[in-house]
Order: structure tokens, then sequence, then C-alpha cells
């Protein structure tokens, strides 16, 4: 287990976002997509970082997270980042930045059961069509 505590915000992203990544592709092969061109297309609706925000404020609407949950979305979310991602704003990418960091506060916590719950209702999300502008 890796102590949370001794990690900051963007390290919990840092974790996050390939905890997240790995539901996705395994979602995205398990739909038989196997070009690599329609996957990267695909995983784009879940993992970019306004679909990120999104599913955030689908997340808080919905009162998904818990507190500990939502103390890690803050803490990604107001960590200091010398970088952001290409066409989305800064604020955008501190939410996605956020939202990583609460599946990496969950992996550093060993609550893979809930990170199974989160991942796959983001998915469910995404493919009821509530992360579309």
């Amino acid at each position: 287990m890796i102590d949370d505590k001794s990690m900051n915000g963007i390290d919990l992203a840092y974790l996050g976002d390939a905890v997240y990544e790995v539901y996705i592709r395994e979602y995205l092969l398990g739909q038989g997509i196997r070009q690599p061109a329609a996957l990267q297309r695909r995983a784009t609706q879940f993992v970019s970082a306004k679909a990120q925000a999104k599913l955030t404020a689908l997340m808080e609407e919905g009162a998904v997270l818990d507190t500990e949950e939502q103390d890690a979305f803050r803490r990604g979310r107001n960590a200091k980042s010398y970088t952001h991602a290409k066409n989305t704003s800064v604020l955008t990418y501190r939410i996605s930045t956020g939202f990583e960091a609460i599946f990496g506060f969950l992996q550093a916590n060993e609550r893979t059961e809930r990170i199974k719950e989160l991942a796959h209702w983001c998915i469910d999300q995404v493919e009821k069509g509530n992360t579309h502008d």
C-alpha cells in the first residue's frame, strides 16, 4: 500500500490516470475494437480532460463521491501544475487532474472494488451520452 498522505495531488493524478486508463482500455477491447486508430478515437470519449471534467460534474450532481474521494479530488484540482493539456482550458485541465486524483487515492488505499464501481459508473455515463455537449 502506498501512503496517500505522502503524495501530492499531482502524484495521485499520475497514478489515477493509469488506473482509469486500464479500465477504459479493457472495456474498449471487450467491445471488440481492435484497430489502434479506432481505439484511440473511442478512448478520447472517456479519458480526455473535457470528458473527465463532465464526469466530475455528474459525480457532484449525483453525490457519487464520499468525503474522502471529494478531498482527493480537491487535492488534485488544487495542485500546482506547470503544464496543461492542449485544446482545453486551465480550469478544465485542473478539474480532470482532480478526477484522476480520485482514482489515484483509491489505488493508493487498495480500494479496488470502489475503483471498479466508479470506473463502471463513468463508462455508463459516457455510453448513455451524458458527457456530450
